[in-house]
């Protein structure tokens, strides 16, 4: 295992200056978010122009890319522009040595067989390209349901997920439901999160995550991947950010 740091913790910068602070905060490799409604690279611009956006990259610092973040915002998914983009997307994953691509799943409430279909034809053409699509566990998608991703990843082949336990704190499902997904974890979005509502992210070692709990469960079953540093870059955060990100990053730098 390793440390990396998301560009969403920088989100609101240019990409330029957000991989130059992710740099100088000592990561050598980082989770590149391509956010549709973002300050970075979007999915659209991406999948109309892969061998542009793998040059912009190429003018920052010398990081290694981790994992890939696609937020594709709400789109038609039978449109075949659409899957055009999501083919150029593992292009270029692959031309930059990326295995992870994670997503979001479907909203809250969306029928479970209905998302099986979509994302079997996605993971499909995930594998066929050598890559691994994991999706998200957050609290406002089908996967903020522990049981549901299960589900997923049991019914898809070759479906993994992003674990974020944020989303799971003071949420419906038992320790011991989420416990059950980290055979499937192919990443790992980490922050300190408390249980009240305006909550999701307090200081370091001020919140309900146990980290040294989540690396030795990560290690039971054998991962050896990314822990993401993913402290959003949010205007209501009451804390210095980067300190925060600093933190974090030495502090799941003692547990490895």
């Amino acid at each position: 295992m390793f440390v990396a740091c998301s560009t969403l913790c920088f989100a609101n910068e240019p990409l330029e200056a957000a991989l130059r602070h992710i740099a100088e905060l000592e990561f050598d490799k980082f989770e590149l978010a391509v956010v549709e409604d973002g300050q970075h690279l979007r999915p659209s611009e991406v999948g109309e122009d892969p061998e542009g956006a793998v040059l912009r990259l190429k003018r920052g610092p010398a990081l290694i890319p981790s994992t890939l973040y696609l937020d594709f915002g709400p789109v038609d998914w039978a449109d075949p522009v659409q899957k055009k983009r999501f083919d150029n997307h593992c292009r270029f994953a692959k031309s930059l040595h990326v295995a992870v691509l994670t997503m979001t799943a479907a909203p809250a409430g969306t029928p479970l067989d209905a998302e099986i279909r979509r994302l079997s034809s996605l993971s499909a053409t995930a594998m066929r390209e050598g890559l691994v699509l994991a999706l998200i566990t957050h609290r406002d998608s089908v996967t903020g349901d522990a049981a549901a991703a299960l589900q997923l990843c049991k019914s898809v082949p070759g479906l993994g997920l992003t674990l974020d336990p944020s989303h799971f704190v003071g949420g419906p499902s038992k320790e011991s439901d989420v416990d059950q997904l980290y055979p499937y974890v192919q990443n790992i979005h980490l922050r300190d999160t408390g249980k009240q509502a305006n909550e999701f992210q307090v200081r370091i070692g001020q919140g309900q995550i146990e980290y040294a709990r989540i690396v030795n469960l990560l290690q039971r079953n054998g991962y050896n991947r990314a822990l993401t540093v993913a402290i959003l870059d949010r205007p209501d955060n009451a804390f210095d950010r980067e300190v925060e990100v600093r933190k974090l990053k030495l502090l799941l730098e003692t547990l490895l």
